[in-house]
């Protein structure tokens, strides 16, 4: 399930750092962050500007967004679900959640 801009509807502060997912035409995944999501899946569907990965594989479709606080942060949870096997990404964007980053001494 894909989770909702709900924070601009609750009136809660917006995140500045997205790190997402979006399912290609063959059905392949990718991952990114972004501090625009709405901007950064047009560029991934349209012109020069999406990943070389995802301009090959068009259209692409949003299937997961996960709110972070700053771009440090939105790196290490990219890494963090580049490294999930294809089950447990499944199992992300279906709902599961990541489990706590680990903060370095």
């Amino acid at each position: 399930m894909v989770s909702s801009l709900t924070e601009r509807q609750s009136g809660q502060p917006l995140s500045s750092w997205w790190v997402y997912i979006v399912r290609c035409a063959d059905q392949t995944l990718y991952t990114g962050i972004t501090t625009d999501l709405q901007r950064r899946v047009a560029e991934h569907n349209a012109g020069p500007a999406g990943a070389r990965y995802t301009r090959a594989r068009r259209p692409v479709e949003l299937v997961y967004q996960l709110a972070c606080d700053d771009r440090s942060s939105a790196s290490k949870r990219e890494y963090q679900i580049k490294k999930l096997s294809p089950a447990n990404k499944a199992k992300l964007i279906a709902g599961g959640e990541l489990p706590p980053l680990k903060v370095d001494s």
